[in-house]
């Protein structure tokens, strides 16, 4: 069985813990979209986690994890990660990188740089780690698959040819040095040796595991809001967020995604530029800040503070509709019990009118909370198992919520650990 874990508002929203907690059951964690611009935060019991391109199922030692043809894959960054793994007592995890995933060229993080440099105030906040410059040349066909560096002849003439386009760019555009082929090359030949032992073809190894009824795991980046087709474009990022591209990324088909876990949280955060209707300032914000996550509400690939908002009823509600949810799974629950009263975004008001579904971008900027607040439940929930056992007032907030979204809220996550977890049935 194929069930695919994508958030439903910025990202964000605690997926690596589902995923990290789903892989217990899992044969197969596969990685489909993005890169090494976003994290997963993990607890466990080999301690506190920010992986950013390895998938999050890598603590277990029945799962194989993979790298699929759909990530912005950063091969330093991805041996950086399994190098600290292992140094930090994590056994060596089993992994699969598809031959047809492409390449974060050196390059790539360069002119992401340069680019942002060049915007100034109309910059798009990247995190500058290559990944719009690498999704740009890989459907401008100019990208490096990592089959392509097992063949000498053909990589370098390649190489050579690509630069002599970025060099022009490089030179006239951004006023910086140009390029050295040669280094490049040799650094490409550094990562062919790395990649060899992990290298296959991962769908047709995907689609034999299938036929054996094996269970998979599609890990998504960031979430339903940063999709480049239907976020808040262009404050967007530049692969597709969403569980449908799960089948494409991964190279299996459509029909085999049979459970969508959409991702949310309780109250609302963002890193990046973007429209964020129910956005709080101020002291407010700082305090929800520093009480949320796991040591407060700070990127995990960046360390920016992240921004902080109430829960989104409207976003979160196209976020789940977007993914297809079948289960919602709503974590941090936890964080808000410092609070007397919680407020809740139900609907936008723009241009003099109430809206409840979720507009265009253009539509977006103008947009004005609508909120109703609902009771606190003033206590600490860490460590209740059950629903029942949660207080009235978080139950009820719960089950507000869940009546906005249309969607069945199946996962409540009520602390940063594995086992941080209440399940309910539906």
């Amino acid at each position: 069985m194929v069930k695919a874990i994508v958030g439903a508002n910025w990202g964000d929203e605690g997926k690596g813990k589902i995923t990290d907690m789903m892989a217990q059951e899992a044969d197969i964690i596969v990685r489909f979209q993005g890169g090494a611009n976003a994290g997963h935060t993990i607890v466990n019991s080999y301690g506190k986690f920010a992986l950013h391109t390895m998938p999050s199922g890598v603590f277990y030692d029945h799962t194989t994890s993979i790298i699929g043809s759909g990530v912005a894959f950063n091969v330093p960054k991805f041996f950086e990660e399994l190098n600290e793994l292992i140094k930090r007592g994590v056994p060596m995890p089993r992994l699969l990188i598809s031959d047809r995933a492409q390449i974060v060229m050196p390059y790539h993080i360069l002119f992401d740089q340069y680019e942002e440099e060049r915007l100034g105030k109309a910059s798009f906040g990247s995190t500058k780690s290559g990944i719009a410059p690498f999704y740009s040349d890989k459907y401008a066909k100019i990208g490096f698959q990592v089959s392509e560096l097992f063949d000498d002849a053909y990589l370098k003439e390649k190489l050579l040819r690509v630069l002599e386009a970025k060099n022009i760019t490089l030179k006239y555009l951004y006023h910086k040095d140009t390029l050295d082929a040669e280094a490049i090359y040799q650094e490409l030949l550094s990562y062919r040796d790395m990649l060899k032992p992990y290298v296959c073809d991962t769908s047709a190894y995907l689609w034999q595991a299938i036929q054996e009824g094996k269970n998979i795991l599609l890990e998504g980046q960031l979430g339903s809001l940063k999709d480049p087709d239907h976020g808040i474009y262009p404050m967007v990022t530049s692969s597709s967020t969403l569980a449908g591209y799960g089948s494409v990324g991964a190279g299996i088909p459509p029909y085999e995604i049979k459970q969508i876990i959409a991702v949310c949280k309780a109250y609302s955060s963002a890193v990046g530029a973007g429209a964020f209707v129910s956005e709080i300032f101020g002291d407010e914000a700082d305090e929800l800040r520093q009480r949320g996550g796991d040591g407060g509400e700070f990127g995990a690939t960046t360390g920016r503070p992240r921004r902080m908002g109430w829960y989104d009823c409207v976003a979160s509600r196209y976020g789940c509709r977007i993914q297809g949810a079948t289960d919602v799974a709503f974590t941090v629950l936890d964080v808000l019990g410092y609070l007397d009263e919680i407020p809740v975004c139900v609907a936008y008001e723009i241009d003099g009118e109430i809206v409840r579904d979720f507009p265009p971008t253009v539509k977006l900027e103008k947009a004005k909370p609508v909120l109703k607040r609902l009771p606190g439940w003033k206590c600490d929930i860490r460590g209740i198992r059950t629903y029942e056992e949660l207080p009235e007032n978080c139950r009820h907030y719960i089950e507000f919520v869940e009546e906005q979204l249309g969607f069945p809220i199946t996962m409540i996550s009520n602390g940063p650990g594995r086992d941080d977890i209440i399940y309910r049935n539906k």
